[in-house]
């Protein structure tokens, strides 16, 4: 930690004051004694296929958390048990960090923001905002999912097609299913460009470089753990309970924010009903924005779509809050921009009462608004998203 300062002094102002914020942050989390319990649930993963055990019977820490992703994401985790715990901690926190970095150099490439110094002072902030916190302090991968899936929308290879289109895409899918909706975005793109006598050729090809690279690695899953791949592709994936309870504040996904307003986490159809409508209005919306030639606002519509209608989304998910900003800022909507700013910022659904005994449950109408306000700013997003959007914009651009 000692040697912060000493780089600091020897940098441009912007380097080192994000390389002093992230050092600030660095030891706020070792103060705060952070257990980094998904980090470990990862590494208790790893040790379980190389021992050979079941992997979705494994409850893992004190907590007993199951095993939630697909057997892919676990042959990733296999070299975890080798690393000292404490060495293993320390190069999630370094790992995250340089991810945030890269995270906010690709959001700022995605809204057409060029200048290299904006990246330092925008990461230097987005640290403390709570689903960056968050997601390091329990050592989680949000922002390597969200790296690979920037990368590879922000990318512009000579023809707009190459071997790597849709490779991060696929990527990301096969360890967590939540980033497969962008798959169904591009291809959703392409068809809609076809039936308007358009030419779908480049979304659809990007779709096809996503399936591709995620029927790979799913493949490759099932052939190294054959037994635990069949027991998630045909239960595990099915038990959305498995992850938690549906009313926990941190759960900020459309089921969350119904199972609190309405009490109960026994939502029968209401909630696949709920969530089939949000995710055809939102993907209508990234489809249209594509469409118009507004990249941007597509992929942070299909972000918000996607975090909205999976059966949970803890608030450490919502890294995409950094890029939605940062394009209602570049895009003139400050007002919007400093308002999704303090949602993020303030760890407003840690507020209302939480934890052993369920309370979620049992909130008032002013709590289970103030747990949803994750929620209902991603809902918000998608309205100027939906129906406000010129036909031009900076940002990177797909012609059909």
């Amino acid at each position: 930690m000692i040697v912060f300062p000493a780089v600091c002094r020897q940098l441009p102002v912007a380097p080192g004051v994000c390389l002093l914020s992230f050092a600030a942050f660095w030891a706020a989390q070792r103060a705060a004694h952070v257990s980094m319990v998904d980090l470990m649930v990862y590494r208790a993963e790893g040790a379980a296929v190389r021992a050979g055990g079941d992997l979705y019977a494994l409850r893992a820490t004190a907590a007993r958390l199951p095993t939630t992703y697909p057997p892919f994401a676990a042959l990733l985790f296999t070299p975890l048990p080798l690393l000292d715990t404490a060495l293993l901690r320390a190069l999630a926190t370094a790992g995250n960090l340089a991810l945030l970095a890269v995270f906010v150099r690709l959001s700022l490439k995605l809204v057409g923001h060029a200048r290299g110094e904006t990246a330092w002072w925008v990461a230097a902030a987005a640290v403390w905002c709570e689903p960056v916190w968050t997601t390091l302090r329990y050592g989680q991968i949000n922002l390597l999912l969200a790296v690979l899936v920037l990368w590879d929308l922000t990318r512009r290879p000579a023809g707009g097609y190459d071997r790597w289109t849709g490779a991060g895409l696929g990527l990301a899918a096969a360890v967590k299913l939540t980033p497969a909706l962008f798959g169904v975005f591009l291809l959703a793109t392409g068809l809609t460009a076809r039936l308007r006598g358009g030419h779908g050729g480049p979304w659809l090809r990007h779709a096809r470089g996503a399936a591709v690279t995620f029927a790979g690695a799913t493949l490759l899953g099932a052939a190294v753990l054959p037994y635990d791949s069949w027991r998630f592709w045909t239960d595990m994936v099915f038990r959305a309970d498995r992850a938690g309870y549906a009313e926990e504040t941190a759960n900020q996904a459309l089921r969350g924010v119904l199972a609190r307003f309405l009490h109960t986490d026994d939502l029968g159809g209401l909630w696949v009903v709920c969530a089939v409508l949000v995710a055809l209005l939102g993907l209508a919306s990234a489809v249209r924005a594509e469409l118009r030639g507004r990249r941007a606002w597509a992929v942070c519509a299909c972000a918000v779509t996607a975090l909205l209608v999976s059966p949970v989304s803890w608030t450490h998910h919502w890294v995409w809050c950094v890029p939605l900003v940062l394009l209602l800022w570049t895009r003139g909507r400050r007002a919007p921009a400093v308002s999704a700013l303090l949602v993020f910022c303030s760890y407003a659904p840690w507020w209302v009462p939480h934890g052993p005994g369920r309370p979620e449950l049992h909130l008032s109408a002013a709590q289970s608004a103030l747990a949803a306000v994750y929620g209902a700013a991603g809902a918000l997003f998608l309205v100027p998203a939906r129906t406000s959007l010129p036909r031009t914009d900076g940002a990177v651009r797909v012609r059909p």
